[in-house]
C-alpha cells in the first residue's frame, strides 16, 4: 500500500513508525483495504501531512473520522473534492467564515488551498470503512496523531489550534497555551453548531494572532 507523506513529517513520526503498535495498525489497515471498501483512497491516507509540511504548520484543525460515504474523504479533515456536495459541517464552517470575515460561501468544499497555506487538516483517525463511522478507531491511529500534535507542541510555537467539539478538545488538552493560541468551540455539525460554533470568530482571531507573531495570515 503506497502512501505519500512529506519528508519533514516522516522524520518527525519515524519513532512512531518503528513502534509495535504501528506495525499492528499497518496490518489492520492493509487487510481492511484489501477486503472492504475504505476511505480515503490509500494514497491519500497521510495527505494531511503530505500537503502541510511540519515546519510550515500555522493552524491545526482537528477532525475525528474521515467521511464514510462514497466519494467524500480525500485525506483532509472536513474537506471534499471539487464537485462533491458540501457536507453539513463544512457548510457551517463556511457560514461562520461568512459571518466572521464577510467571505462568500464557496461552491467547492475542497480545502486543499488551506492546507497549502499551512493549515494542518488532521483527523484523529486516518481511515474508515464505508458507511461505518468510527470503524477504524482504537487500532492505533489516535496514538500516531497524538504523537504528531505532541511533536508540534514540543518543537514549534505560535500555532493556532482550532478544537471544535469535546473530542478535539480532549485530544488537544496538553497543548501549551502560553506559546500557542488554542481556540475552542462546539463542533460545526448541524447538531451543535448553533450552540456557539456560529459566532465563535475563530478565523479572524487566528489571523490576528498570526499577524501579531509576524506570520502571513491565512486566505480563508
Amino acid at each position: 500500500m503506497q502512501v505519500r507523506i512529506d519528508d519533514s513529517w516522516r522524520e518527525v513520526l519515524q519513532p512512531e513508525f518503528d513502534k509495535p503498535y504501528f506495525e499492528l495498525l499497518t496490518s489492520f489497515v492493509r487487510q481492511q483495504y484489501q477486503t472492504r471498501q475504505c476511505f480515503p483512497p490509500a494514497k491519500f491516507i497521510f495527505r494531511a501531512f503530505d500537503e502541510c509540511p511540519f515546519d510550515k504548520v500555522k493552524v491545526v484543525i482537528l477532525g475525528q473520522d474521515p467521511y464514510h460515504d462514497v466519494g467524500q474523504a480525500h485525506g483532509l479533515s472536513f474537506s471534499v473534492d471539487d464537485g462533491v456536495p458540501i457536507p453539513p459541517s463544512l457548510l457551517n464552517i463556511y457560514k461562520e467564515l461568512q459571518r466572521d470575515l464577510g467571505l462568500p460561501i464557496p461552491s467547492s468544499g475542497n480545502l486543499l488551498r488551506w492546507a497549502n497555506q499551512g493549515v494542518l487538516l488532521l483527523n484523529a483517525t486516518l481511515t474508515v470503512e464505508a458507511h461505518r463511522p468510527g470503524s477504524h478507531q482504537n487500532h492505533g491511529w489516535e496514538e500516531l496523531t497524538d504523537a504528531a500534535i505532541q511533536a508540534l507542541n514540543s518543537k514549534r510555537k505560535n500555532i493556532v489550534y482550532m478544537l471544535w467539539g469535546s473530542y478535539a478538545q480532549r485530544k488537544g488538552q496538553f497543548i501549551n497555551t502560553r506559546t500557542n493560541l488554542v481556540l475552542t468551540a462546539p463542533h460545526p455539525s448541524p447538531l451543535s453548531a448553533h450552540r456557539g460554533f456560529i459566532g465563535c470568530g475563530h478565523f479572524s482571531q487566528a489571523n490576528q494572532y498570526l499577524i501579531s507573531h509576524k506570520q502571513t495570515p491565512i486566505e480563508w
